[in-house]
């Protein structure tokens, strides 16, 4: 009996391992492990594909809805109207140059340095007066030159050009003539170049505004400053004592 119960442990220990052999999960788990990475290699692919299809949009220069997004809150955030709030205000170049161009100093109010006005308007009012005064001597001496130099004796504007205490009849015309030509070009001179500085001194305000307007959020903290301070230059030897020499030394802070 003993024997004929071992013969029947060995049968069915051989039984199982002979199922658990032809089992199909073991047998095929290999071939499923292939199947899935063969799967995820292409699902991989496929994504790839997908995102260069998301990708080839924006490369083509197409709209980027959350570039569009920082761009309107940073418009939002900031205004160039001329009476915007000073916490939102940026000026704008090209308006300070319009205002500018259209009528001195009205860039600098647009860009709100009002502490230039008085130099700019007293720039154009001194100039022009200069170009006033020196134009009124220049007709003056010129009538004068005209009268003198004609053969019309009722034309006698130069007589009243003559210096103190001189006569008509004894003065020599020659002479008189010479003065009244150099007096005459001296002032039509500082004429002219009363216009030219006038001149100057409205492009220098149509620049002036617009370099403000593109600097309005340049850093000016004290940190960006020269500083200038003695020092001691001491010269490094191995083996002699280093001469000193007193000097000023100069240092930018960024």
């Amino acid at each position: 009996m003993k024997f004929a119960g071992m013969l029947v442990w060995i049968c069915f220990a051989c039984c199982t391992l002979n199922v658990r052999a032809q089992d199909p999960n073991r047998q095929q788990l290999p071939d499923s492990i292939k199947l899935l990475d063969r799967e995820s290699l292409e699902l991989r692919e496929n994504d790839s594909i997908i995102v260069s299809d998301t990708i080839t949009p924006a490369s083509r220069g197409d709209s980027d809805p959350l570039r569009n997004r920082v761009d309107s809150i940073i418009q939002i955030t900031s205004s160039d109207a001329l009476f915007a709030p000073a916490y939102l205000f940026k000026p704008s170049p090209r308006k300070a140059v319009i205002y500018s161009a259209i009528f001195p100093g009205l860039g600098q109010i647009y860009n709100r340095k009002y502490w230039k006005l008085p130099i700019v308007y007293g720039g154009f009012v001194g100039l022009t007066y200069a170009i006033t005064w020196n134009n009124g001597y220049y007709r003056d001496y010129l009538g004068a030159y005209q009268d003198i130099m004609d053969d019309n004796p009722d034309t006698n504007r130069w007589h009243d050009m003559l210096p103190y205490g001189r006569d008509p009849e004894t003065t020599d015309i020659t002479w008189f003539t010479g003065v009244l030509q150099q007096r005459k070009d001296y002032y039509r001179y500082y004429r002219d170049l009363s216009i030219i500085a006038t001149v100057g001194l409205y492009l220098v305000a149509i620049v002036d505004a617009y370099v403000d307007a593109q600097l309005f959020d340049f850093d000016i903290s004290p940190d960006l400053s020269l500083h200038v301070a003695p020092t001691i230059f001491k010269e490094d030897r191995s083996l002699v004592n280093g001469n000193s020499a007193c000097g000023v030394q100069w240092s930018f802070s960024f």
